[in-house]
């Protein structure tokens, strides 16, 4: 299945390969500042695929905080948090926020709460890699 989503004014969209239903994938509320502030709902599958697209990189903002090892991808336009972007090992690992979705509507399980203000960058990035979803392309002009 492919599921499309982006920012509000089309400058950062992607498209995210995954063999879950909509309402089969994960919903989680991370409780950090950043994420509570923006309303984000995370969701990943890390048997699936994810393409990144920005139309106008100046206007792509990437922002980073806390262990200052990952990218939150806003477009600078409209305000929009679309995904957070890390490296491992060579390789690209992402979460979605999920309310950029266009299926969000059918994504109706339940939304775990998460806290991950004890985590190390070890125990962070072993998560993340066993969780998020690879990165397929990072298109950026």
């Amino acid at each position: 299945m492919k599921i499309t989503g982006g920012c509000h004014c089309g400058n950062l969209s992607i498209e995210f390969e995954t063999e879950f239903e909509p309402r089969e994938l994960p919903l989680r509320a991370c409780q950090c500042t950043f994420c509570r502030a923006h309303g984000a709902l995370s969701t990943s599958d890390p048997a699936g695929r994810l393409s990144i697209r920005v139309v106008d990189g100046r206007e792509l903002v990437r922002y980073r905080f806390g262990l200052r090892i990952t990218d939150f991808l806003i477009c600078r336009r409209c305000g929009v948090y679309v995904a957070a972007l890390t490296e491992l090992d060579g390789a690209q690992y992402a979460v979605i926020n999920a309310n950029v979705l266009a299926c969000r509507g059918q994504m109706d399980g339940p939304i775990q709460s998460m806290d991950y203000d004890g985590d190390t960058m070890e125990t962070r990035s072993a998560r993340r890699k066993s969780r998020w979803t690879p990165v397929s392309a990072l298109q950026i002009p």
